[in-house]
């Protein structure tokens, strides 16, 4: 992530062992990237449920990236987080990467409540997670995307793969 925030994309790709595009260092990913960077400072345990490749196949085609806001709460949930580059949309891999974030949830015994939130207008995401049995709970503003619905899934459902 540091290599991301200072634009260096090849000594990131060389650290993380795969071909990142153009994607991950935008103002807004280096926006994520400082502020993963904080977290993990402040508390180091943070980094195994941050932001991860999304890597599809044996030769590591890398479609975007996704992970946890966070380690579960005092009550068990983690928010999922996830961005598929547009070159890649539209192809099934936004959803296979939130089952993987799912399964994820679910292999650690802490985490009883896995949440999503998302803009209303982020009709991909909300078809996303359509399906996965994610359940609207209510709404919530973020100082950085304005409005977002809430949804909430139990963290022992994993849905099948596709």
């Amino acid at each position: 992530m540091s290599a991301l925030l200072d634009g260096d994309l090849p000594e990131a790709g060389r650290v993380a062992g795969v071909s990142l595009t153009e994607h991950f260092v935008t103002d807004a990913a280096r926006w994520l990237w400082r502020f993963r960077l904080d977290q993990m400072a402040a508390d180091p345990g943070r980094a195994q449920w941050m932001v991860r490749q999304a890597v599809v196949g044996d030769r590591g085609l890398v479609v975007g990236h996704a992970g946890f806001h966070g380690p579960p709460d005092e009550v068990g949930m983690v928010e999922v987080g996830y961005f598929i580059a547009p070159d890649f949309r539209r192809r099934g891999y936004a959803r296979s990467t939130l089952i993987e974030l799912l399964r994820r949830a679910a292999a650690e015994p802490t985490v009883t409540t896995v949440r999503a939130a998302i803009s209303p207008d982020n009709v991909a995401s909300l078809a996303t997670i359509a399906g996965l049995g994610f359940v609207e709970v209510g709404e919530q503003w973020d100082e950085v995307d304005g409005r977002e619905v809430v949804f909430e899934v139990p963290a022992r459902r994993v849905p099948p793969a596709w």
